[in-house]
């Protein structure tokens, strides 16, 4: 099922040039132009867009484009009691690790300056929520509950509705959990259009975050220049798994698997230098597909991004999982946590047989909203930060002009910008001038 990837031999270039490209490079263009239809109707047409586009791909005809927090706390109610105490610990454990990000004002004093930096939250977040091939209460709580304490003053959530414009009510008890204002029963590239721009029953949003499929991930790329969008891709799951002689071929099959299922595009590589490994773990995996409620997702996903890599030794392995730089890494090998602290590049790391990447897809604490499609190259987790702008405050003496007044007239006549310089010689001026009399 996975296809097999022999590197052995290969010098670092070598192993880099061997590697394929990420399945999401293929189908972008045209996906991108869908993108900027659905968003160019939704600027134009505001709500009446979104009931058509709705109609058009989940099938249902909406009633309405929000959910208020009587009909969530109503489905907290109503959900089973085992699943309100799973959503609780999810969002105590998130509550408890986003609690150690948050960092208060800071001041400095030099030159005379006192210089003041005050994070500021934003004052409304929107959260997307995938849907359609299974309901995703988790996502609510990783995104929901990072705004709430950042200090967001209204987050708001999209999820697609079923044929019948419902949404699931673990979804709607999720949100009434984390704190979840309203609910905007909109998927797609759609409803990150409605959230950038807003229309007549959805407001604009400051900030939107959270996973999606290449319309949903591209959308947001296209309205990054008027709303904030975090820097890394969260499109397909993906997860790399390093393993070798100590691992259980069971679990590491397990583990490829898991987020194979979540559907196409996504990514599931298995990284080792030893063959038994290696085709121990293919044999497990086909044991596995033949249970599964999920073959076709399953299959789907393994067929066209599922790799065997076969490496030299743990070296080569770094390698190739840094050339990837997956959303999940998990680390199924001997002195895991010292190899972890040579990763530069992933999502999130996993340590040893106990701790699968599923641990972090619902109860470890750390969003799973991460970087995929490479992204973790240059960006990381969801967290409290991306809710928050840097605001600095100054407050400047007389002794300030004095000390380094004529270095910012220097500066300023560098560049050619006398009034900047002006600015400061006046300044200078009314100094000397008090000091004269």
């Amino acid at each position: 099922m996975l296809t097999e990837l022999d590197l052995r031999g290969k010098d670092e270039n070598q192993t880099r040039i061997a590697l394929p490209r990420p399945l999401l490079d293929s189908g972008t263009d045209s996906a991108l132009v869908v993108v900027r239809e659905i968003i160019r109707e939704v600027r134009e047409r505001g709500d009446k867009a979104l009931y058509e586009i709705t109609e058009r791909f989940d099938g249902c005809r909406l009633e309405s484009l929000s959910i208020g927090r009587n009909e969530m706390k109503k489905a907290l109610g109503e959900i089973p009691s085992s699943l309100k105490a799973a959503l609780e610990k999810s969002a105590e454990n998130v509550q408890e690790y986003y609690s150690k990000q948050l960092h208060g004002d800071f001041e400095i004093t030099q030159d005379g300056m006192k210089i003041k930096s005050r994070a500021v939250p934003v004052t409304k977040a929107g959260c997307y929520v995938p849907g359609g091939r299974a309901a995703y209460p988790s996502t609510v709580i990783m995104t929901a509950v990072p705004a709430k304490m950042a200090g967001v003053d209204h987050v708001v959530i999209a999820v697609p509705p079923d044929q019948n414009g419902e949404i699931p009510k673990s979804v709607l008890a999720a949100a009434a959990i984390s704190g979840v204002e309203k609910i905007h029963p909109i998927g797609g590239a759609q409803a990150i259009a409605a959230l950038a721009y807003g229309t007549e029953e959805v407001d604009p949003v400051d900030v939107i975050v959270g996973p999606g499929n290449i319309y949903v991930s591209l959308a947001k790329q296209e309205v990054s220049s008027t709303v904030r969008v975090p820097s890394s891709f969260a499109g397909p799951s993906e997860v790399v798994v390093m393993a070798d002689e100590t691992a259980e071929p069971d679990l590491v099959a397990m583990d490829l698997v898991v987020q194979a299922e979540h559907g196409p595009n996504g990514l599931s590589w298995l990284i080792t230098w030893k063959e038994e490994i290696a085709a121990r773990v293919q044999a497990e995996i086909e044991k596995i597909l033949v249970a599964s409620r999920r073959k076709e997702e399953i299959e789907s996903t393994l067929s066209n991004s599922g790799y065997c890599v076969l490496v030299e030794g743990p070296d080569q392995a770094l390698i190739v999982s840094e050339a990837v730089a997956p959303e999940h890494l998990q680390l199924m090998i001997q002195e895991s946590e010292s190899m972890a602290c040579r990763v530069r590049n992933a999502g999130a790391v996993f340590c040893g047989q106990w701790a699968p990447a599923v641990l972090g897809d619902y109860i470890a604490g750390p969003s799973h909203v991460l970087p995929t499609a490479g992204t973790a190259r240059f960006a990381g987790a969801l967290g409290v930060a991306d809710f928050l702008k840097d605001i600095h405050v100054i407050t400047a003496s007389a002794e300030t002009i004095q000390t380094v007044g004529e270095h910012v007239v220097t500066l300023a006549s560098t560049e050619g910008l006398e009034a900047h310089s002006d600015s400061i010689r006046l300044r200078l001026e009314k100094i000397k001038g008090k000091q004269s009399e």
